[in-house]
Parts: C-alpha cells; structure tokens; sequence
C-alpha cells in the first residue's frame, strides 16, 4: 500500500513539473519525424499480465516494418531526436502514465517482451512477476548503456540472451528479496545520480 502511495504521489508530482519538457519532447518528435508521439509495445507485467507500454517514439515510424525487437546502438530506424531521447532516457519518461494507471511501478524490475519472458527459468520468472514491473531497478543501472554494448557485439540477440538476460534476472531477484520503500528511494537516487 505504502509503495502504491509513493507511486501516484511521485508519478503524478513528476508529470506535473515536467508538463512543460514533456510537452517539448513531444513536439521535437512530431517536427522530427512523422508518427505518433507515443511507441506503445507489448510487455509483461505483474503475474504475468501482458500490457502495452508507453514510451516517446525513438524510430521512425512505419507499422509495415516490424524489425527486430532488440535495438543496438547506430540502429538506422532511430531518429535524430530519437538519438538524444535514447542517450537521455528521456523516452522512458512517458511510463510515468504507466504508473498512474498502475501497469508499472516506479522502481522494479524491467517488464520484458513476451518472447524473453518465455526463456526466463521457472522459478526465476514467478520471483520476478510477483512483483509490479518498474521504470528502473538494479538491471536499469547497471546495463544503462545495454545498447552500445549489444552494438560491439558480432551477435548480439545471442549475447542479450545468454549475457545479459541471466544477469538483469539476477538483479530483479534481488530486488524482490529486498524491495521496500527504502530499497526504492535508494535506486531512484542512484538512478538519477546516473543520468547525470
């Protein structure tokens, strides 16, 4: 209950001072590129509940192409704007609305596309989904630049899958083993500390 609180309080707190850059994000993109504002992708969330994510649209927009899921560094769909959403996290901002709407929490682990949950083992994969999915977490920190490191590498689905992966699900268990209102304002300070 407390966790939920701290959620609506901070997310509705968090969109009203940044009303205005967000408003400024949003019209970069749309005089960037033509599209919509928002990329909306399927994740999975708590107990296993498929929702849509919200974040700023990063690439150009064209619903015929589909591409890969996983996005590397010097991806050719990824807009100027979209460069310095990325760099920023600035497009991880829009999951704000997320947790107004109560799909995701400010901190916990980060919600996965169906086809990478589907490779989580088992036990690993109810830990995690017993847990309301986060803008960030452990993992958020640690792989904040994921995508450059995916880009040295000469396969890097394989590399996600067999790397990286096993290393977030080990974060995200640890997160749920010590998940509370302190563990939270911890990440949330080294998060921002992060992006500076």
């Amino acid at each position: 209950m407390a966790k939920r609180l701290l959620d609506l309080l901070l997310s509705s707190l968090g969109l009203l001072v940044l009303a205005v850059p967000l408003g400024l994000v949003a019209l970069a993109i749309k005089l960037d590129s033509p599209g919509p504002v928002f990329y909306r992708q399927v994740r999975v969330g708590l107990r296993g509940r498929e929702f849509r994510i919200h974040k700023f649209r990063t690439m150009a927009h064209d619903p015929a192409d589909r591409g890969p899921q996983l996005t590397v560094g010097g991806d050719a769909r990824i807009t100027r704007v979209g460069a310095f959403l990325r760099r920023t996290k600035l497009d991880e901002l829009a999951q704000l609305f997320d947790v107004l709407q109560g799909t995701m929490s400010l901190v916990g682990p980060r919600p996965e596309v169906p086809r990478y949950v589907a490779l989580y083992p088992a036990d690993l994969r109810e830990k995690v989904l017993s847990v309301r999915p986060g803008i960030t977490d452990f993992a958020s920190i640690e792989y904040r630049d994921e995508n450059t490191l995916l880009a040295q590498s000469p396969d890097p689905e394989r590399t996600y899958r067999e790397v990286i992966l096993p290393t977030k699900l080990a974060l995200q268990a640890r997160y749920v083993d010590l998940c509370g209102i302190w563990t939270d304002l911890s990440i949330l300070v080294r998060t921002l500390h992060a992006l500076r």
